[in-house]
């Protein structure tokens, strides 16, 4: 764990920079993506194929990369029942909170005596691209397709890669099937994004792609932009704790290791801190807690070199170093009384857990806002995933003579100004 004191010096800020930036280099992979979209996009389903066997081991025929009816169905039946209601219980609140976020359609009359408004609706077809391998992410599923479906998109393509047998873990597609999702393809990385964006002769093309991945995902979703729409770059996952010196350290620890434990070994963990004798007693409380934890070593090397903790004089100063973070999670394990001052100071943060006992778990896997959300920095303008992604807006101008009238005026200012006198004709032709 990498250690700084917070200060108004030049020589801070450099320091906090360095760590972010080295954080999020994941190294040069712009080439290798190039190289593998174009593949896939000038021989299609050949490349796919190719790409799946070098680099998750699994050796596929064209006809074995959609997962069969049966195959999602047999899934469903495979979970336990405590595991299939788990998981109708994250989706019913992923859904509730969603909902409250749906656009409505809506007309009025501008100055101009014009009718003007808004329509929303569903993209036509949607690519979600959902990380398998080591860790399944089941919760994913439900962080991106449950909003899909809510608001009625009305083709929803799935691709995740598959293990080196060529299967997907059943709890992912039993989460899909309970969703109902039923197009989904054993495709991962790099050609998943290049199938989705280019089309194949199996994966038909989508309008926009959604999900996380690793640095290879998100550059092939930087790539595809322009040719598709994409959600956000979602990439390694992040973590920042502002914890007070009412802070439980032994929680602090636990939701450290947590964002550890995520697998890729590129998380990225900030903790700042109004007390240094918590923080002392946040490292003995990792020391305590690794050893019993599965994927201990994997947690040691991202706290070792992945971990950065700050030490400020008072909360607005973490706040600010929250800011320019601008954290994909971000706990506040402050007293109550401080919770909504500082939150208000936050206006960067992808989620905010507010209190002592709200740890990120519960927004990766059940409270309601999807747990798909920027990292990176690119919390500085882009938010986390919601329904309204997976919408369009178009708007909506009607004029009758009156208010055309009304309007010739202003239309032929503008129309000499910009020195374009067939865009001022084309209004007062009309009068």
């Amino acid at each position: 764990m990498q250690k700084i004191e917070f200060s108004d010096t030049p020589k801070f800020q450099q320091a906090l920079r360095t760590f972010c930036e080295q954080a999020i280099v994941a190294g040069d992979v712009t080439d290798v993506v190039s190289a593998v979209l174009a593949e896939v996009r000038q021989r299609g389903d050949a490349a796919v194929l190719e790409y799946t066997e070098k680099f998750d081991g699994a050796q596929l025929a064209a006809k074995q990369m959609r997962v069969s009816d049966e195959e999602l169905k047999a899934s469903v039946k495979s979970l336990s029942p405590a595991d299939r209601k788990a998981i109708r219980e994250s989706i019913a609140l992923v859904k509730e909170f969603h909902k409250k976020t749906l656009p409505k359609n809506w007309k009025a009359r501008n100055a101009q005596g014009g009718i003007v408004g808004e329509r929303f609706y569903p993209i036509q077809r949607v690519g979600l691209y959902i990380p398998g391998g080591n860790v399944p992410l089941v919760s994913t599923v439900v962080m991106t397709a449950v909003l899909a479906k809510l608001v009625k998109c009305p083709e929803i393509a799935v691709c995740t890669p598959p293990d080196a047998e060529g299967q997907i873990a059943p709890a992912m597609l039993a989460a899909l099937s309970m969703i109902g999702i039923d197009e989904v393809y054993k495709v991962g990385g790099i050609q998943a994004i290049g199938a989705m964006a280019y089309g194949t002769q199996t994966i038909p093309a989508v309008d926009k792609v959604f999900g996380p991945g690793n640095a290879f995902v998100m550059e092939a979703k930087r790539q595809v932009l322009g040719t598709i729409g994409i959600d956000l770059l979602p990439g390694p996952s992040e973590v920042m704790i502002i914890a007070d010196s009412g802070a439980n350290p032994q929680h602090v620890a636990a939701d450290l290791l947590a964002q550890a434990e995520h697998g890729s070994g590129k998380e990225i963990i900030y903790f700042a801190t109004t007390s240094k004798a918590l923080l002392k007693k946040v490292e003995k409380a990792i020391a305590q807690q690794m050893p019993s934890l599965t994927h201990a070593e994997k947690c040691a090397k991202v706290l070792d070199g992945r971990c950065l903790a700050v030490t400020c004089k008072k909360l607005s100063q973490a706040a600010e170093v929250a800011n320019y973070i601008a954290p994909e999670h971000l706990e506040l394990q402050v007293a109550d009384k401080s919770i909504e001052p500082l939150s208000k100071q936050i206006t960067t943060a992808g989620a905010i857990l507010q209190g002592y006992l709200t740890p990120t778990v519960l927004g990766d896997f059940t409270a309601g806002p999807s747990h798909t959300l920027p990292t990176g920095r690119v919390g500085r303008f882009f938010s986390g995933l919601q329904a309204t992604d997976f919408m369009r807006r178009s708007s909506t101008v009607r004029y009758n003579a009156k208010s055309l009238a009304n309007a010739a005026p202003v239309v032929e200012t503008f129309a000499r100004l910009e020195k374009l006198d067939a865009h001022g004709k084309s209004l007062t032709i009309r009068l």
